[in-house]
Order: C-alpha cells, then sequence, then structure tokens
C-alpha cells in the first residue's frame, strides 16, 4: 500500500512538472511571438540605408541588410551604454573585430521628425577625423535608428571624471583592449583633445554647406577613438544654417553650465554660442572640473567664475587639476587665455572656431 501512495505521488510530481514546463515554454513563446510582432509592426514601411564604410561594407559583406537589421532588433536593456533627451544608445556588437553605436530615438512629433530628416540629410555626408561617423540608419512610421561607429574609448567625460587613483592620476580601462590597459590623461592627451575638437567644430561652422550648429558642445558629447582622438557626436539637436545667416531660432537645446549667457535672453544658437561651449570644455580639461560641479552649486558659482576668480587670486597654478602632476607651465597659460577669448561675454569678441584652430596649432608647431 505505502509503495503504491509512494508510486502515485511521483507520478503526479512528474505530471505537475511536465505540465509546469509546458506551461512555462507556452508563456514565453507567447512573449517571443507578441516581442516579434511588435518587431514586425515596427519595420513595415521602413527603410535600411547603409552608407560605404571600411567598418559597413564589411559588415555587409558577410550579412545582408535584413540580418544586420535582426541584430539590431535582438538589442535590449544590458546592451545599453547610453541615453538622453533624444534617446537611447546600444551597443552593437557584429563580431570580434567589428561594433556599432545603435541610436534608438524618442519619438516627439512633427517637430522631432523634421529633425531626424535633417540630420540623415546631413550627416551621411560629414566626413571628418573628428567627428563621429554615421555608418547608415533606419527610418520607419513607428521607428528611427541611427547607426554609428563604435568610438572604443567612451566620452571626455567618462575620461576626465573619474576617481582618483592612489597615485592622484585619472585611469581609464580601454574596452578596445581585452586587457585593459590603462590610459592617463596628461596633458599632451588633453591638448590633443582640445585642438581635435576644435578642429571638429570648425568643420561643422566653416566647410559644411549647409553650416551645421551643434549646439549641445559638452564633455559627454566628445568620444575618444582607439588612437585617443576626439570625435563630436549627437547630432540630434544639431541645427544647420543657410550659408548668409547668423542664428535660428528652433527648439530649445544645450545642457546647463555650457550654454552661452546671451542665449537665456535671445533663444537663439549661433556659431559663437558654440564657441562659448567650447571654452567651457577647455575649461574642463584644465582644471578637471564638471561644469556642474556640485561645489559651485553649493556655492552659487560657475566652473567659469571660479577658474576666473582662483586666477586673480592665487594664479593659473591653482585651478590647474590636481591629476596633471607635470605640465608646461607657458602652454597651460596659453590654453586659458585661449578659453577666456572663447568666453568673452560679448560673442562678437569670441574667435570663431577657424581662429581657435589657428591659434592652437600655431602654438603647437612653435
Amino acid at each position: 500500500m505505502r509503495s503504491t501512495l509512494i508510486a502515485l505521488y511521483i507520478t503526479i510530481c512528474s505530471v505537475l512538472f511536465i505540465v509546469s514546463k509546458m506551461l512555462i515554454s507556452f508563456l514565453l513563446y507567447k512573449k517571443w511571438a507578441r516581442k516579434k510582432r511588435i518587431i514586425e509592426n515596427s519595420l513595415e514601411g521602413g527603410k535600411m540605408v547603409i552608407f560605404r564604410s571600411a567598418a559597413t561594407t564589411t559588415t555587409m559583406q558577410s550579412n545582408n541588410k535584413s540580418s544586420f537589421l535582426s541584430m539590431i532588433m535582438g538589442l535590449s536593456s544590458k546592451d545599453m551604454i547610453g541615453s538622453g533627451g533624444y534617446g537611447t544608445v546600444y551597443r552593437l556588437r557584429v563580431d570580434e573585430k567589428t561594433a556599432f553605436a545603435v541610436k534608438k530615438l524618442n519619438r516627439g512629433g512633427a517637430e522631432m521628425e523634421r529633425g531626424f530628416e535633417r540630420e540623415l540629410e546631413t550627416m551621411g555626408d560629414i566626413k571628418h577625423r573628428n567627428i563621429v561617423p554615421l555608418c547608415g540608419y533606419y527610418t520607419a512610421p513607428h521607428l528611427n535608428l541611427l547607426i554609428y561607429e563604435l568610438m572604443p574609448n567612451g566620452s571626455l567625460d567618462a575620461m576626465l571624471h573619474r576617481h582618483l587613483t592612489d597615485d592622484g592620476l585619472h585611469l581609464h580601462g580601454s574596452i578596445s583592449n581585452k586587457n585593459k590597459k590603462l590610459i592617463i590623461m596628461d596633458w599632451p592627451a588633453r591638448y590633443k583633445i582640445a585642438l581635435g575638437v576644435a578642429r571638429g567644430l570648425s568643420y561643422l561652422h566653416h566647410d559644411c554647406i549647409p553650416h551645421v550648429i551643434h549646439r549641445d558642445i559638452k564633455s559627454s558629447n566628445i568620444l575618444l577613438d582607439h588612437n585617443m582622438e576626439p570625435r563630436l557626436c549627437d547630432f540630434g539637436l544639431a541645427t544647420l544654417l543657410n550659408p548668409n545667416h547668423s542664428h535660428v531660432t528652433t527648439i530649445v537645446a544645450g545642457t546647463f553650465g555650457y550654454l552661452a549667457p546671451e542665449y537665456f535672453d535671445t533663444g537663439k544658437a549661433t556659431t559663437k554660442g558654440d564657441v562659448y561651449s567650447y571654452g567651457v570644455v577647455l575649461l574642463e580639461l584644465l582644471t578637471g572640473k564638471r561644469p556642474t560641479d556640485e561645489s559651485f552649486l553649493e556655492n552659487g558659482t560657475r566652473l567659469v567664475t571660479w577658474v576666473k576668480e582662483t586666477m586673480e587670486d592665487k594664479g593659473e597654478e591653482h585651478a590647474v587639476d590636481q591629476a596633471l602632476t607635470s605640465f608646461p607651465a607657458d602652454e597651460v597659460k596659453f590654453v586659458f587665455t585661449v578659453a577666456d577669448k572663447c568666453l568673452d561675454s560679448d560673442p562678437c569678441n569670441r574667435p570663431t572656431m577657424a581662429q581657435v584652430v589657428n591659434m592652437l596649432e600655431q602654438r603647437n608647431h612653435s
């Protein structure tokens, strides 16, 4: 009798186990089918465009557009590497040598759509060593994606503002190297970044037709490639200029701490506004401090004001990032001077980015 009860108990447990497995499989299938249906609805009427480049050409030789799109649609939260007001960025790793950054744009009405179309029309033609290249895009009634080349060393913001190690140096692990080599943000690296960002901005302001105002220059929108060369990114807020116009009055854009003071009065984005933001980035490179540092907020001041007061009271050496254990004093003083010109309260007195490039290049070659 007891053995019969045991056998019955085992049978019931086995049946319940099998039923539970079948139920779980059914629920997983329903979830997969629902996700597949959502993706198919998103893809309906969509268009994938891939621009020719070394990275994308190699990828498309081994993956047709359909399979490449399937990989993009398989991205999840674990692949997310950043997010902002205009969308979420994911890392898409195709193989050991090829990876992309995919920006899924938030939808925001007609103004957003016009901005997206504007970005598509211009970014594919923008080719510069200091601009993050747009490799392609996907557009559909319910889904807009931008596909960029992935920058392996992350953003300048992350590089500059990582915690200090015991020896007082800013260190960063390069994700491009499996052995995680350490990169030190010394003065030559910072000067190289300052010059590279200036060249990228000068290209947008002076060489692109129509001209481009970035509108959101900040350290988190400056990415670093495998050679630590800076690349400007995030043109979701970029505004295009006609060659004979000096400003636009579209959507409000920018980041607190980097915005030019006149922007709050006029609401107009200009190239000189970008120059001001660039000046703030120079101070960030020099001081190692964020414009939104808590100490500034607590004291009701700003990075620009703090630097001026510190230099007047103690000298520029007391404003320099403590992580810079050695640096050429004359060159640092010169960059402080360039930053001061860019941060002039009168936009008319600020240099153009072409003039900034000329100043930095002459100093670099002297």
